[in-house]
C-alpha cells in the first residue's frame, strides 16, 4: 500500500498535509480550553512521529513545535494549561513506582505477560498516567525516535511547561503528596528484596548488610513525614535528603558485590531478576529525592529541570518498551549472559597455542580426536544402513556424535570446529576497553589474532589429516579381512554428493555452525549452573557414593563433576542436535541436514575406498573443496555468531574495525609466518 501511494504520489503530486503542517494543526488545537488533553497529546505525537524508520524529520518537527511554542505567547500559555491539567488529573503512582521497573510477578509471569498482550492486547485505564503512556504513545517502535531526540530539545520542552517565573506558583502539592508515597512503597520494597533467601545465598555476608536494607525503610518514612510537614508549613522539618541517599547508596554497594561475586560463583535468572529490580528500585528513589528536594538543596532551576527531563526521558522510553520481549531479555541477560560468556572464554584460552610447546600439543590433541571422529563416522554410516525407524535412527545417529564428543572431550582432544566459539569470547574480553590509538592495543589483538589463526589450522589439520587416512587405512583393512570396503560403490557415490559444493553442503554446514556456538553457549550454562547449585559438594554428599567409593573419591568425583559438566553437555547436547536434524527435516519437509568438516573428511575416505581406491582425481580434487567450504562455513557461523553474542553480554560496541583491521593487515604482511607457525623459540646462552 505504502508503495502505491509512493508511486500515485510521484504523478499527481501529494494532496496529504505535510508532517509541518500536520504538526502545526495539532499545535492550534492547543488553543481550545475545552479540548480533551489526552486526544490533543495524541494527535500531537502522531504529527511527530515519523512515518516510516527512513524518515529522519521527526527532530526537525520537535524543533519546529518548540519554536512555535516560544514565539507565541497565548499558544504556549494553551498549551501549558492542557498538559499541566492533564498531569495534574492523573493518578501517578504507578507511574513513579512500576514504569521502567521489572513487576513483582517474577520472570516467567512477565515472559507470559508479554507474549499474551501480542496476542489479546490489554485495556488501559485513562485515569492512570502510566497507561495514559501507552494511548500517547501508541506505536511501540516509538522509543526509537524518542530516543534520538537531542538532550537540549527535550530541556527546552519542560522549560517550556514549568518556567522560572511560574514553577513556584504551580500546584504541585497533588504530585508532590504522589511522588513522596511512590518514594515510601519503593523504599519498603527494596527492604523487603534485599532479605530474599537468593540474595543471602549469593552473598554470605548480607547478614551484616541487612540492617541497611532495614534502615532504608525506616529513613524513607522520615524523610517523606519530614517532608509532609514542611508542606503543611513546619519549614524545620523539611529533610534534604542526604542521609536517605547514603543508606541507598550502601544498599547499591551490597548489590554491586552480589553481581561481582556471581560472575564468579554462578547465577540464575531469579537472582538476576532480584538484582535488576531492587537496582531499579533505588535508582527510582535517588530519582525522585533529588526532583523533590530540588528547592531545599537551593538547585537552580536549570538543574531541577534537567533532573526531571532525564527521569521522564528514561521512564517514557522504557514505558513504550514495556510490552517488548527483547528488551525485557536485554534487563536481564547482563550478569547471566557475562557469566556463560566468560565460561567460554576461559575454554577458549586454552585453545590459543602461545608457543612451539603448545602448537605442538594443539597437533597431537587434534589427531587425537581424529581418530575417534574416523571410527565415528563410520558407526554413523553403518547406523544409516540399517534401515531403522525415523526416531530409532535419529536417537543412534545422536548417540554415536554425542557420546563419541563427550569421549573426546574426557580425553583431552580437540575437535577443530569447536574453537570458534570459544576463542571468540577471549577476543571480545579484548575488545573490550580497545584504544585504537594506543599502538599497544593493537598490537595485542594482533598478537591473539595470530595465535587464534595458527591454533586452529593445526586443530584442522590435526582432525582432517588423521580422519582421512583413517577412513583409508579402515577401508583397505576391511578390504583385506572381508573382501571388500565398509561402503558399496551406491554409498560412496552418496557421500560424494553430500560433499558437492554445489549441493546443499554449505548450507548444512551453516546449521552445523550454528550447533557449534550452541554448543558453546550451553557449555558454559552448565558451567555457570555447576557453579552455582554447588554440584561438586553435593555429589560429595550423595550416601551411597560414599559408601562405595569412599569419602575423599566422592569429593573427587563431585570436583571432577562439577569442573567437567559443562564440556560434557555441551558435547553431547552438540551431537544430539547433529544426530537429530535430518529426522527434523525429514517430519518438516524441509531439506535439512548438517556438515562438518571432521566427520566430511573421513566421509571422503570412506568414499575413496568405496570406489576400490579408483575415484578420478578430478572428483576427487572436487570432493576436497566441498570438505574445505563446509570448514570455512562451520567456522566462519559460528565464530561470527560466538564473537557478537560476547560483545553484546559485555555492552561492547565496538566501532573501530578500521584501525583494527589496519593493524591486522599490517602484522599479515610483515610476519606471515606468525599466522600459520608458533615463533621460534630462544636458544640457549653459551651453545654454538
Amino acid at each position: 500500500m505504502k508503495t502505491l501511494i509512493r508511486r500515485l504520489t510521484r504523478y499527481f503530486g501529494d494532496f496529504r498535509p505535510t508532517g509541518d503542517q500536520r504538526l502545526l494543526a495539532a499545535l492550534e488545537d492547543f488553543r481550545n480550553p475545552e479540548a480533551c488533553e489526552l486526544e490533543l497529546l495524541r494527535r500531537l505525537i502522531a504529527a511527530l512521529r515519523p512515518e516510516d524508520t527512513n524518515d529522519d524529520q521527526s527532530n526537525r518537527r520537535y524543533a519546529l513545535m518548540l519554536e512555535r511554542l516560544e514565539d507565541d505567547a497565548a499558544l504556549r500559555a494553551g498549551f501549558r494549561h492542557h498538559v499541566i491539567h492533564f498531569v495534574g488529573s492523573r493518578r501517578l503512582l504507578s507511574f513513579f513506582t512500576d514504569s521502567g521497573i521489572l513487576p513483582g510477578t517474577g520472570f516467567f509471569s512477565e515472559w507470559w505477560r508479554i507474549l499474551g498482550n501480542r496476542l489479546l492486547p490489554e485495556v488501559p485505564d485513562e485515569r492512570r498516567m502510566k497507561d495514559c503512556l501507552h494511548l500517547i504513545f501508541s506505536d511501540r517502535d516509538d522509543w526509537r525516535w524518542l530516543e534520538a531526540v537531542p538532550a537540549e530539545l527535550a530541556h527546552r520542552f519542560w522549560e517550556i511547561l514549568a518556567p522560572p517565573e511560574t514553577f513556584r506558583e504551580m500546584d504541585r502539592r497533588g504530585v508532590q503528596e504522589q511522588m513522596l508515597d511512590a518514594l515510601l512503597l519503593l523504599a519498603h520494597r527494596v527492604s523487603g528484596l534485599g532479605l530474599e533467601g537468593e540474595l543471602m545465598r549469593a552473598s554470605p555476608n548480607l547478614e551484616d548488610d541487612s540492617p541497611r536494607f532495614v534502615a532504608l525503610s525506616a529513613e524513607a518514612l522520615e524523610f517523606v513525614r519530614g517532608f509532609r510537614a514542611g508542606l503543611d508549613g513546619d519549614d524545620s522539618r523539611f529533610d534534604n535528603g542526604d542521609q536517605l541517599l547514603v543508606i541507598v547508596d550502601q544498599c547499591q554497594d551490597t548489590l554491586n558485590r552480589i553481581r561481582k561475586r556471581a560472575l564468579t560463583i554462578g547465577t540464575s535468572l531469579h537472582l538476576s531478576y532480584i538484582l535488576t529490580r531492587s537496582e531499579q528500585s533505588l535508582q527510582r528513589i535517588t530519582e525522585l529525592t533529588r526532583i523533590l528536594t530540588a528547592g531545599l538543596r537551593n538547585a537552580p532551576h536549570e538543574v531541577a529541570i534537567r533532573d526531571w527531563t532525564i527521569f521522564a526521558r528514561e521512564v517514557f522510553l522504557a514505558e513504550n518498551r514495556r510490552h517488548s520481549l527483547r528488551h525485557y531479555m536485554q534487563q536481564l541477560s547482563g550478569v547471566l549472559a557475562v557469566r556463560v560468556t566468560e565460561n567460554a572464554a576461559r575454554s577458549g584460552e586454552h585453545y590459543i597455542c602461545e608457543t612451539r610447546t603448545d602448537y605442538h600439543r594443539m597437533w597431537r590433541s587434534a589427531a587425537g580426536a581424529g581418530i575417534l571422529i574416523g571410527i565415528m563416522a563410520l558407526l554413523k554410516i553403518k547406523a544409516a544402513a540399517l534401515g531403522a525407524p525415523l526416531f530409532v535412527e535419529a536417537f543412534l545417529f545422536s548417540m554415536i556424535y554425542g557420546l563419541g564428543f563427550v569421549t573426546i572431550f574426557l580425553l583431552g582432544f580437540t575437535v577443530a570446529t569447536k574453537q570458534p566459539a570459544m576463542t571468540a569470547q577471549t577476543l571480545a574480553g579484548l575488545l573490550d576497553g580497545l584504544k585504537p590509538n594506543r599502538q599497544a592495543d593493537l598490537e595485542r589483538i594482533a598478537d591473539v589474532a595470530a595465535a587464534v589463526s595458527r591454533s586452529q589450522l593445526a586443530a584442522i589439520g590435526g582432525n582432517v589429516m588423521v580422519a582421512l587416512p583413517v577412513a583409508i587405512l579402515v577401508s583397505l583393512a576391511a578390504a583385506f579381512l572381508f573382501g571388500g570396503p565398509p561402503v558399496d560403490t551406491a554409498k560412496a557415490a552418496h557421500l560424494m554428493a553430500d560433499l558437492d559444493p554445489l549441493s546443499w553442503a554449505v548450507p548444512h554446514a551453516a546449521i552445523a555452525g550454528f550447533y557449534l556456538f550452541l554448543s558453546g553457549l550451553i557449555s558454559g550454562y552448565f558451567d555457570n549452573r555447576a557453579a552455582y547449585a554447588n554440584i561438586g559438594p553435593r555429589i560429595a554428599r550423595l550416601g551411597w557414593l560414599q559408601r562405595l567409593a569412599g569419602k575423599d573419591r566422592a569429593v573427587r568425583a563431585g570436583d571432577y563433576i562439577e569442573n567437567h559438566l559443562g564440556g560434557i553437555m555441551g558435547n553431547f547436547l552438540f551431537g544430539c542436535m547433529l544426530g537429530s536434524t535430518g529426522m527434523i527435516g525429514t517430519l518438516l519437509g524441509l531439506p535439512l541436514d548438517i556438515r562438518h568438516i571432521a566427520f566430511s573428511s573421513a566421509n571422503l575416505g570412506y568414499a575413496f575406498g568405496g570406489f576400490e581406491f579408483a575415484m578420478a582425481w578430478q572428483a576427487l580434487l572436487w570432493g576436497a573443496l566441498g570438505v574445505a567450504l563446509i570448514g570455512l562455513t562451520n567456522l566462519g557461523v559460528s565464530f561470527a555468531l560466538a564473537l557478537r553474542t560476547a560483545m553484546g553480554a559485555r555492552r561492547i560496541a565496538f566501532a573501530h574495525w578500521g584501525p583494527l583491521l589496519a593493524a591486522l593487515g599490517r602484522r599479515f604482511r610483515q610476519q606471515p609466518r606468525s599466522f600459520l607457525l608458533p615463533p621460534e623459540e630462544p636458544r640457549e646462552n653459551g651453545g654454538h
